[in-house]
């Protein structure tokens, strides 16, 4: 117990600023900025998928529309999410799993366009980009620099800025941006698109700088009425559900990183919630995906130790108002491909360990507890990996898009078969880790407690505690759950007697049990 107390505390102690902090404004706008850089850089390429599989790739106009829409509806979701969602300092950025049924349904005979093939990228710029990340967040941490501060009553004072620990993404895009900058201008990198290298110049999409606005507000069916059949909606579907279970992991993992308490359930509820309204808001406006919480954000807040809320919504109106700004959109759009997969590379590779840090509370010694992580991983990858060669055709096109879209999400078929295992192979609880998370959960008890109104509305509070009817409302921060016991006490006999199981109290442990 004193254990997990005492890695509750180092990891508070380790994080600069956590959920309820408010740092400055100007490190808000620059820690904010991180984020939104972090974000473009993953979804940077939703657009670009997307306009190649629409078959307007070619059209550069039209691809900054759709930069500007997607990351415009990025920061109406976020400051949504942040809000009045789950509350948890979360970006919400466009969704992988969408692209799968969407090129699913772009790549019927009705929809398909010729395949174009493209150069290949520059490991070098890559590798180098990596490498600064990891000597800025890691390796140069704890390196302090002394920033000179006038205060009125005090002078020139000396401020001890951790700038590496707190910006190490920042710097390292900025560092390896300017030398494909430089690369670029003395031609090291071929300007012919055929050739490899060209990917990492900075004018590859020099036309989509070109062909943007200054300004322009997206705005709801700017691309005409949508069109709604029973395949696309069957499609999305099953990204919907892969969606979901990857957002519910995500929210347990940012909790974690920000030192909040575990997302209680009405939390969680809401945050499906709004990342459902967000979907809609994305299709109202024509993005072409969904929305869902961004994992590579969620690895900036370890690698920072900056988990502010504040930060977040810094960041969500930053994306919101230089959206509307087309050139400065299609200016980070010119990002060159080997930084963002440098980024892709460390920051899903912090997930991957925060993930698997969930283990902490099970047996690894466990041969049963080795067999269900094991094979679930592997299961996990190899199918997907599999049926991307091979598709699922049954001859039912809205049959094998469910099928494709939810067999070859790794995410998917690994918690599948790892939920079943675990629930079929018998285990006592020590050896599944049950009994010791919930000595963790005792542990921090009061201390964690206070720290739910983190989940809190920031209005209405009041309203919605003197109203007992929101107590069954499941997106209500004062939702208690449904209680087996009042269910229960409606289905037994009105004479109470008998001595048989019917009449008979549920025992309190059911009785207490609340879904």
């Amino acid at each position: 117990m004193s254990g997990t107390v005492d890695g509750a505390d180092a990891r508070r102690m380790d994080m600069i600023y956590t959920i309820e902090d408010k740092p400055p404004w100007y490190l808000c706008v620059f820690l904010g900025l991180q984020h939104y850089l972090t974000c473009f850089s993953g979804t940077i390429a939703v657009p670009f998928l997307l306009a190649d599989a629409m078959c307007v790739g070619f059209d550069q106009w039209a691809t900054s529309q759709l930069i500007s829409t997607i990351f415009f509806c990025v920061g109406i979701t976020t400051l949504l999410q942040t809000t009045l969602g789950c509350r948890l300092p979360l970006f919400q950025a466009s969704a992988f799993a969408f692209l799968a049924p969407a090129k699913a349904i772009l790549s019927l005979d009705k929809w398909k366009c010729n395949e174009r093939i493209e150069a290949g990228k520059h490991w070098g710029i890559a590798i180098l980009t990596i490498f600064l990340v990891l000597l800025f967040s890691q390796y140069a941490r704890n390196v302090q620099l002394p920033l000179p501060i006038y205060r009125v009553k005090k002078g020139w004072t000396a401020y001890r800025l951790q700038l590496f620990k707190m910006f190490p993404i920042i710097m390292a895009i900025l560092v390896s941006w300017f030398l494909c900058f430089i690369f670029t201008v003395t031609d090291v990198f071929p300007p012919q698109s055929d050739q490899y290298g060209f990917h990492a110049r900075t004018d590859a999409r020099r036309g989509v700088l070109a062909a943007a606005p200054w300004f322009k507000v997206p705005y709801p069916f700017q691309w005409g009425w949508p069109t709604v059949t029973a395949a696309g909606v069957i499609g999305m579907m099953s990204a919907v559900v892969a969606s979901i279970i990857e957002s519910i992991g995500d929210y347990y993992t940012c909790a974690r990183l920000s030192c909040a308490p575990p997302p209680p359930i009405h939390a969680i509820n809401r945050g499906i919630f709004i990342e459902g309204l967000s979907c809609v808001i994305d299709g109202l406006f024509g993005t072409g995906n969904g929305s869902t919480s961004s994992s590579p954000n969620i690895g900036v807040l370890g690698i920072t130790k900056v988990g502010s809320r504040r930060v977040i919504q810094y960041g969500a109106a930053l994306m919101l108002l230089l959206a509307l700004l087309g050139k400065f959109s299609a200016l980070f759009a010119s990002l060159p491909d080997p930084v963002l997969g440098a980024l892709f590379c460390t920051l899903f590779g912090m997930i991957t360990a925060v993930g698997l840090s969930n283990l902490q509370f099970v047996d690894l010694n466990s041969s049963r507890n080795l067999f269900v992580l094991g094979f679930s991983i592997f299961f996990g990858l190899v199918l997907p990996s599999y049926l991307r060669s091979n598709p699922l055709v049954t001859g039912i096109v809205e049959v094998d898009q469910v099928l494709n879209v939810l067999l070859t999400t790794a995410m998917f078929v690994g918690g599948s078969v790892a939920f079943v295992l675990d629930n079929t192979i018998p285990g006592s609880p020590e050896e599944r880790g049950i009994r010791q998370l919930k000595r963790g959960s005792a542990a921090h008890g009061a201390a964690e407690l206070g720290s739910l109104s983190s989940y809190d509305l920031p209005f209405g509070m009041d309203f919605l505690r003197r109203h007992r009817v929101f107590q069954y409302l499941p997106i209500s921060p004062t939702f208690a759950g449904y209680q087996w016991q009042v269910l229960r006490g409606n289905c037994r006999p009105r004479d109470g007697g008998g001595d048989g199981d019917e009449g008979v109290a549920a025992p309190p442990a059911a009785a207490e049990s609340v879904v």
